[in-house]
């Protein structure tokens, strides 16, 4: 059984939804940043960077997005495409969910991790909005169907993740017509809703 250390309404929320839509057996140990549980030693030791998610699989620790999401979908086989093409799409977008989009909305809360300055922090926490307002205008035009890469998958389930953080990044997702349709695509899904309650 896989077990994922999750803290609520993280990017963890992806290797949530990717486990419930692949129906694997697993099971969840939530972590509280509040409480600083990434930053003790029983966390650390299973991921040193303090940080989630971490997937415990029975050949060992996988962290990052991208590495957990890719791993449910080939241990399923499902929520990848069967062209290599449509594959490499996928790792595209998990690329730049992980290096751009994400990083933009992390400038408006953890700014520490890149400047000391008072001053520069605040700098980087005015610009969220337009960066990720930037990164939604990329992504909306991107998005040539339903989903990122033709058929369903943990591209999808990665961008939504990063969407729901849209509001308190001071950025309308209805400004965006094809992200904000898929967006309710994602939230009608059964998977999505019971990932959802979950997080509350």
């Amino acid at each position: 059984m896989l077990t994922l250390f999750a803290a609520k309404n993280t990017v963890a929320f992806a290797s949530h939804i990717a486990l419930e839509e692949t129906g694997l057996a697993y099971q969840i140990n939530w972590i509280s940043f509040a409480d600083g549980d990434q930053l003790k030693p029983d966390y650390l030791a299973l991921n040193p960077k303090g940080r989630v998610p971490a997937l415990v699989t029975d050949d060992g620790v996988l962290t990052e997005t991208p590495a957990t999401l890719e791993y449910i979908a080939e241990t399923s086989g499902q929520l990848m495409p069967d062209t290599a093409f449509d594959r490499a799409k996928v790792r595209e977008m998990l690329s730049y969910c992980t290096s751009t989009f994400h990083v933009n909305h992390a400038h408006k809360m953890r700014g520490a991790r890149w400047s000391d300055d008072v001053a520069a922090q605040a700098t980087m926490q005015a610009k969220v909005p337009q960066t990720m307002a930037a990164s939604c205008a990329y992504i909306e035009d991107q998005l040539t169907g339903d989903w990122v890469a033709g058929a369903y998958s943990i591209a999808d389930i990665h961008v939504h993740t990063i969407c729901r953080w849209l509001e308190g990044d001071g950025v309308d997702i209805a400004d965006y017509p094809k992200l904000h349709a898929h967006f309710g695509r994602m939230q009608a899904r059964a998977a999505v809703r019971r990932v959802s309650d979950a997080h509350g």
